[in-house]
């Protein structure tokens, strides 16, 4: 049951009894304060001007109407501020969501096929294969994959794809310094000084391409740590199978063609100022290497082919690269806009109050394996995703180290594990739920339990905002104010116990059901665990299970 669309239709109708026809979308939106009602629109300020009347009077007009055949589960309609309608529902359409949720599962509750039918290929992480992922990456890391899982829960095909830089200058130079380390030499001018240099260097068997092992050797880390943080990709895709395929060469050949393309000394120039860049670019140098830019755009053609929407996740230092690339798409007569790059800004690690710009292991950047090693997956993931990405972060190390209430992924965790608790005690003791029919959601009336149906129906417009705005902070926060909700309904509510009846219990013990179902389908849209045992560093106020 979609209780916004009904509410849209109803707005429909009363709006075609009052002559008035809405050429836009209308707009609902659930009041931040709860006395405000379930839900508002803004509909009289929006119609006011066709309408040629005062936005409040429209509005009063509009409740009128609707109160002639408001549906059954609105309970009252009032008029407020210069022009809104907020709508009050009955207590029964929440108990339609509960049983909507359980019935469902985490399955299918909040899904939708909005994307039925597309493909996206989300491009993420695509770091250099010249050394260890570190902490910044994980935040590109986390949220690609996350966008992944939204778009995915939302009806799109979507296929994760690392792109490889596994050719050019800075692969050189990579190999130039394994090799020299690995030989006692000094490494060259440019090159690699990073401890893992030094280590990657022993492991080097004789008579091994170091430019092929070294490269094989970063990948392996990157898998590696990107696997611990449950992430996998679809593709690995190389820029030398480019390379050899000569699909470079034909890209050039395609720019050369539409004339997007000129020779200016000795090299070639994309004319990208043609299409909203500040200056043109260079493709090909004059010593015939290629720029950055020139692979880049045959690899975004190779995408373009595969899917109808491509989404890059970029770090912050590649935003001026956007402009060029979109540019070059352009030329090709593609649309830009089926490019989205979403650029992650700066992580700021912090530990006992103070920045950590040094690892401790290796007193060089930190490394993204030492912050999953210290904190934990779920820690990390949890704790990347709880802003906005274009927010500079700080993560507190030793925060989203502890089981307390003030780390958010313990909170989160710690809410669906003891729903788990209390089901396994109500096994024990041998209660029986009884058939969703059978139970009497009349029984709950509490503003605690109230309050979580509530939030548990919000969860599929969360999803649809989070995947329409490519914004998985907003499933996390979310999250903490569900587990919050739910924790509170813990400290005022009873489940199981002789002081409580048996109908009461019933209808509690469903209730947890479709909390499960939604903690259970954030978690799993952010990347993170669901454990049903945890213990805890201090306790969390709370009633008995």
């Amino acid at each position: 049951m979609d209780v916004r669309e009904s509410l849209k239709n109803l707005i429909r109708e009363a709006l075609s009894i009052l002559g008035l026809e809405s050429s836009t979308e209308i707009h609902l939106e659930r009041p931040a304060n709860i006395e405000h009602g379930d839900w508002s629109t803004n509909v009289g300020l929006v119609l006011a001007k066709k309408a040629g009347s005062n936005p409040r009077d429209l509005a009063t007009q509009l409740v009128s109407t609707l109160e002639g055949f408001a549906s059954e589960h609105v309970s009252r309609l009032e008029v407020a501020g210069p022009g809104f309608i907020n709508f009050y529902l009955n207590k029964t359409w929440l108990y339609d969501v509960l049983l909507e949720a359980v019935n469902a599962g985490s399955r299918d509750w909040a899904r939708s096929e909005e994307g039925a039918n597309s493909t996206v290929i989300v491009e993420f992480v695509s770091a250099n294969p010249t050394g260890p992922l570190h902490a910044g990456h994980g935040r590109g890391a986390c949220y690609g994959d996350s966008i992944a899982r939204i778009l995915e829960r939302s009806g799109y095909s979507v296929a994760r794809e690392f792109y490889v830089n596994d050719r050019g200058t800075q692969m050189n130079l990579f190999a130039a310094s394994l090799e020299a380390c690995a030989s006692g030499k000094d490494i060259p001018e440019g090159g690699y000084h990073g401890g893992y240099i030094k280590e990657w260097a022993t492991e080097i068997p004789v008579d091994t391409d170091p430019l092929s092992w070294g490269m094989q050797r970063a990948l392996s880390a990157h898998k590696e740590v990107l696997s611990d943080l449950n992430i996998e990709f679809d593709s690995w895709f190389s820029e030398t199978s480019m390379v050899e395929s000569g699909s470079i060469e034909q890209t050039l050949s395609m720019l050369e063609k539409v004339n997007a393309s000129y020779e200016k000394d000795g090299a070639i120039w994309l004319k990208s100022t043609e299409y909203g860049d500040d200056k043109d670019r260079v493709l090909v140098k004059s010593d015939g290497e290629y720029t950055y830019l020139l692979p880049d755009v045959a690899y975004h053609l190779d995408k373009l082919v595969r899917a109808e929407r491509l989404i890059n996740v970029w770090g912050a230092d590649h935003h001026g690269y956007i402009t060029r690339m979109k540019a070059a798409i352009e030329s090709l007569g593609y649309e830009p806009e089926r490019l989205e790059v979403e650029v992650t800004q700066m992580v700021n690690l912090q530990r006992s109050g103070k920045e950590v710009k040094l690892s401790k292991r290796t007193g060089e950047i930190v490394e993204l394996s030492e912050v999953v090693k210290e904190v934990g997956p779920d820690a990390a993931r949890f704790t990347y995703l709880l802003q906005s990405i274009d927010t500079t972060q700080t993560f507190d190390l030793d925060l989203v180290s502890k089981r307390v209430n003030e780390n958010p992924i313990f909170y989160v965790q710690y809410a669906y594990a003891r729903i788990r608790s209390m089901m396994k005690k109500a096994d024990q003791i041998g209660f029986i739920p009884l058939p969703l029919s059978e139970v009497d959601l009349s029984q709950l009336q509490h503003s605690r339990e109230l309050v979580l149906i509530r939030s548990l129906h919000e969860l599929p417009d969360v999803v649809e905002r989070a995947g329409r705005e490519l914004a998985p902070h907003q499933i996390t926060t979310w999250l903490r104010e569900f587990a919050a909700d739910l924790h509170g309904f813990y400290h005022d509510c009873r489940i199981l116990g002789d002081d409580v009846e048996p109908s009461l219990a019933q209808a509690r013990f469903l209730l947890m059901r479709g909390v499960l179902i939604g903690l259970e389908i954030g978690m799993d849209l952010l990347g993170v665990s669901a454990p049903e045992e945890m213990w805890r560093d201090e306790i969390i106020e709370d009633g008995e299970g």
